[in-house]
C-alpha cells in the first residue's frame, strides 16, 4: 500500500509539472504555452492558430546537468508591465512597453522567464549561482509546419564547417525557401522570418546579448525545425586577416560560454506578425535590451557624415590631388559646414597600414590641425578603427584622441559573434562613454539590445549596404533586398546602411565601379531611404563634389533628422514596397520605396492636416530610362489626406510636411 501511494503521489507531481502553462499577450491574440517535464517546450498561437509548434530549450552545462528538462518546475511568479520608456537615441522619443510575464522555477539556482507582447513571445534562463561554470551547449529550437516559407541571410562564407562559417561580416541578401530546402551545412544568422500560416509571419531575433555568443540557426533533420547554434569560446587566436586588423581563431574551448556568477541570458525573440507592417513597426529587441547605464546621454549627439570611402575620396573641380590629407579632409569638412552636416569621417587609411597601432599617423594627415579646422566650422571628427587596433590598446586610443576633439570611432572588422567579442563590445561602450564618445560598430553583427543599455553605441552595421555598390555585379538585387531589409534586418535595431548616391542607374544601366559608383534605382529612392531606414549616424555616402552638383536633392537630406519623435510605417509588403513616416517636432518627413515593379501609391497622409502643404521629390517622368531623373513640387493633400504618387521601376519618393 506504501509504495502504490507513494506511486501515485509520484504520478500526480508529475502530472502537474507536466500540465501546460499559459501566458496571454495583453492584447489576447498571442498564446504561449509552456509545458515543463522530461523536456521543456513553448509553442505559440496567433488568434488560436498554432504558428510555432512545440520547440525544445535548455542549456546543458560542463558538468552535465540538464537545464529545463525535470518534473520539479513550477511556476514562481506572474506579473503585469504597462508603462512608457524613455528612448533617446531611437525612432521615437518615448516607447509604450506592455507585456505578462511568467517565472518558471526549474532547479535550485535556475529559473526561466517567458514575456508575451502584442507583437511576439520571449524567453530567457536566469541563475542565481554564484560558482563559475561553463555552458557547452544552448538548445533553442523553433518548430513550424514543415516547408513554411522562408526568407533567410546566410553568413557569406564558403566553406561548408561550421567552426569556419563563424567568421563572417553578416552581410548577405535573402534566400527565399521553403523552410525544408533551406541548405543544412549553411548557418543562418538573425534576424530571419518564417511564414507558418497564411500572412502571419513569425520574426527570430535576440537581445541583452551580453557575454554570450550570438545565436546562428540551422535547418535540422526533424522537418519543419530551426535549431540554434552558437561558436564556441575561442581558445587560441592570431592576428591576422584585413591589413592585420582582425583575429583569426586557430582553436576553440568544449564550451560556448563561460560564466562567473548569477546572471540573465541573452532573450530568444519570436515576434508574430499578423501583418508585413507589424514587423517593420516591431521594438521587441530595443524594448528587451536592458535599461541605459548612462545616467547622463545629453552629450550624445545624433547626426549625419559625410563620408570619405564610398566616393573613394573621388572631388572635381578644385586645386589639389585629392586623396587621404589635409586638403581634402578640409574640403570635406567644409562641405559638412556649408549643408549643416554634423560629422566628417577619416575613414580607413589615416593611420599607418598593417601596423594595428592606432598612434601612428600618416604624414599626409596632420590631425590636430584638422580638429581645430573642423572645431571652428562647428563639425565634428570621427575615426575609422581597425577592431585589432582598437581592442590592444583601447584605453589610451579612446582617452588620447577624446582629449584632442575626436567625437567618435567607427570601428571595423569584428567579423565573429563569438563570447569574446560580445565582452569587446560591452568594454568597448564603457571606456568610449567614460570619455564621451561616440561608436558605430560597422563589421558587426545585428543589433540586440546593446544600443539602449549603452546609448552611444549609435550604431551597426551588419547589412548589405550600398558600400556592395562599389563591387557587386548586376546580378546581385539590391532594390529589392532594400524593399526586405525593413521588415528583416531592421526589427533589429539601426543600421549603417550608407545611403546618398548622386549616381542612379536603371537595372539595365548598373554597373560596379570602386572609385565612382552608382546605385541600383532611382534618385529619389536615395532620398526615401533616409527615412525608411534608421541610422542615428547617417552617412552621406558621396563625393561632396557630386552633392554640391545636385544642390536641390543635397539640400533635402542634409537637414532630414537622424532620431526621432514618432515613426509610423504606414503602408509595406515585403520584398515589393515600403511607406514609412517619421516625425521630428511638428514636422512630418515621409519616403517611399518600390521593387523593380512600377508602382501607384495612395498616401494616407490623415495624421496631417487636410490640405497641408508637402514639398515632394518623386520619380521623373523619364526615371524608368535615367534614373537621375526626378521631379521636385510643392503639393497639397487632399481633403481626405490622401496623396497619390508614382513610382518607377526601382524608384521611390520623399515629402517633408511644410
Amino acid at each position: 500500500k506504501a509504495v502504490l501511494a507513494a506511486s501515485a503521489i509520484l504520478l500526480g507531481l508529475q502530472a502537474w509539472a507536466s500540465r501546460p502553462i499559459n501566458l496571454n499577450s495583453p492584447d489576447g491574440h498571442i498564446t504561449a504555452t509552456i509545458v515543463p517535464g522530461d523536456s521543456l517546450t513553448y509553442s505559440v498561437a496567433y488568434n488560436g492558430v498554432e504558428v510555432l509548434q512545440p520547440s525544445t530549450l535548455s542549456l546543458t552545462l560542463s558538468d552535465g546537468t540538464k537545464v529545463g528538462p525535470g518534473a520539479k518546475a513550477k511556476v514562481s511568479g506572474r506579473r503585469t508591465v504597462d508603462q512608457t520608456l524613455e528612448s533617446p537615441v531611437y525612432r521615437a522619443s518615448e516607447i509604450p512597453e506592455k507585456y505578462n510575464e511568467l517565472t518558471l522555477k526549474l532547479a535550485k539556482d535556475w529559473n526561466v522567464v517567458f514575456r508575451t507582447y502584442d507583437e511576439g513571445v520571449a524567453y530567457r534562463f536566469v541563475t542565481t549561482r554564484k560558482a563559475p561554470f561553463e555552458i557547452t551547449d544552448e538548445t533553442a529550437c523553433f518548430r513550424f509546419p514543415e516547408n513554411s516559407p522562408a526568407i533567410a541571410p546566410y553568413v557569406n562564407s564558403n566553406s561548408r564547417e561550421f567552426t569556419k562559417q563563424f567568421m563572417n561580416s553578416f552581410e548577405n541578401t535573402y534566400t527565399k525557401l521553403p523552410l525544408d530546402s533551406l541548405d543544412r551545412q549553411r548557418l543562418i544568422f538573425l534576424p530571419m522570418v518564417v511564414q507558418p500560416d497564411n500572412d502571419i509571419k513569425v520574426l527570430i531575433t535576440e537581445s541583452a546579448l551580453e557575454s554570450y555568443p550570438g545565436m546562428y540557426l540551422n535547418t535540422n533533420t526533424t522537418p519543419g525545425t530551426l535549431k540554434g547554434v552558437f561558436a564556441p569560446v575561442p581558445a587560441k587566436v592570431h592576428q591576422g586577416g584585413h591589413n592585420e586588423l582582425q583575429t583569426i581563431v586557430d582553436e576553440y574551448e568544449p564550451y560556448i560560454a563561460k560564466v562567473d556568477g548569477p546572471r540573465s541570458f541573452p532573450w530568444r525573440i519570436a515576434v508574430i506578425a499578423p501583418d508585413d507592417v507589424t514587423l517593420a513597426s516591431t521594438n521587441l529587441s530595443y524594448l528587451l535590451g536592458e535599461p541605459s547605464r548612462l545616467d547622463d546621454t545629453s552629450w550624445i549627439k545624433p547626426g549625419k557624415v559625410a563620408w570619405d570611402w564610398w566616393n573613394d575620396w573621388n572631388l572635381y573641380g578644385v586645386d589639389f590631388i585629392s586623396g587621404v590629407n589635409n586638403d581634402t579632409y578640409k574640403h570635406y569638412i567644409d562641405f559638412a559646414s556649408d549643408n549643416g552636416i554634423e560629422y566628417v569621417i577619416l575613414d580607413e587609411g589615416w593611420a599607418v597600414n598593417k601596423k594595428a597601432d592606432l598612434m601612428q599617423i600618416v604624414q599626409e594627415i596632420n590631425l590636430p590641425e584638422l580638429v581645430a579646422y573642423a572645431d571652428k566650422q562647428g563639425v565634428g571628427l570621427i575615426l575609422w578603427a581597425g577592431y585589432y587596433a582598437f581592442m590592444r590598446d583601447m584605453e589610451n586610443v579612446c582617452k588620447h584622441y577624446a582629449d584632442m576633439g575626436i567625437k567618435g570611432f567607427k570601428v571595423d572588422f569584428m567579423d565573429h559573434d563569438d563570447q569574446t567579442i560580445t565582452d569587446f563590445y560591452y568594454k568597448a561602450a564603457e571606456t568610449a562613454a567614460r570619455n564621451k564618445l561616440l561608436i558605430d560598430f560597422h563589421g558587426t553583427s545585428k543589433p540586440a539590445g546593446l544600443n539602449r543599455t549603452w546609448p552611444n553605441i549609435i550604431n551597426f552595421e551588419g547589412v548589405h549596404g550600398l558600400e556592395q555598390m562599389k563591387w557587386a555585379p548586376g546580378t546581385v538585387d539590391q532594390v529589392t533586398y532594400d524593399v526586405e531589409l525593413p521588415f528583416i534586418r531592421q526589427a533589429a535595431g539601426p543600421m549603417d546602411y550608407t545611403q546618398g548616391a548622386m549616381r542612379n542607374a536603371t537595372r539595365a544601366d548598373y554597373r560596379p565601379v570602386n572609385d565612382d559608383p552608382m546605385s541600383q534605382g532611382t534618385r529619389c529612392r536615395q532620398l526615401a531611404l533616409y527615412m525608411v531606414l534608421e541610422s542615428p549616424l547617417n552617412m552621406l555616402c558621396d563625393s561632396p563634389s557630386n552633392y554640391m552638383a545636385n544642390p536641390e536633392c543635397t539640400g533635402f537630406i542634409a537637414q532630414v533628422p537622424t532620431v526621432w519623435d514618432e515613426t509610423k510605417v504606414l503602408d509595406g509588403k515585403i520584398g515589393e514596397y515600403i511607406v514609412t513616416a517619421r516625425r521630428k517636432g511638428n514636422t512630418w518627413y515621409v519616403g517611399g520605396l518600390t521593387n523593380w515593379t512600377p508602382r501607384d501609391l495612395t498616401i494616407d497622409l490623415g495624421f496631417m492636416a487636410p490640405g497641408s502643404e508637402v514639398e515632394l521629390f518623386s520619380d521623373g517622368v523619364n526615371a524608368h530610362r535615367n534614373a537621375r531623373d526626378y521631379s521636385r513640387k510643392v503639393v497639397k493633400t487632399g481633403a481626405d489626406g490622401k496623396l497619390k504618387i508614382h513610382l518607377a521601376p526601382g524608384g521611390g519618393f520623399a515629402l517633408k510636411s511644410l
